[in-house]
């Protein structure tokens, strides 16, 4: 996943949204990642730029403000 300084840093500033985060980055690490190159936990790259991209549109690059949307999509994740 393409994390930006930004999104780093607005979750950094909120760590009440941080098992809140941790538990969405879980839920796109694919399962028995351990049995797969290169043996990290982390999404699939096609996956990902797939997802970037239906989002974003274009190359999938997120705005400069992508910190701002991460949180509140946390908070949202938080309530729901």
């Amino acid at each position: 996943m393409m994390i930006t300084s930004s999104m780093a840093k607005a979750v950094a500033r909120e760590p009440k949204l941080w098992p809140t985060a941790f538990r969405a980055y879980r839920s796109f690490v694919p399962t028995r990642w351990w049995t797969r190159r290169p043996f990290l936990p982390i999404p699939d790259r096609d996956w990902m730029q797939f997802r970037l991209v239906t989002a974003y549109g274009g190359d999938g690059s997120p705005p400069a403000s992508s910190g701002e949307e991460l949180i509140t999509w946390l908070r949202w994740l938080e309530k729901n």
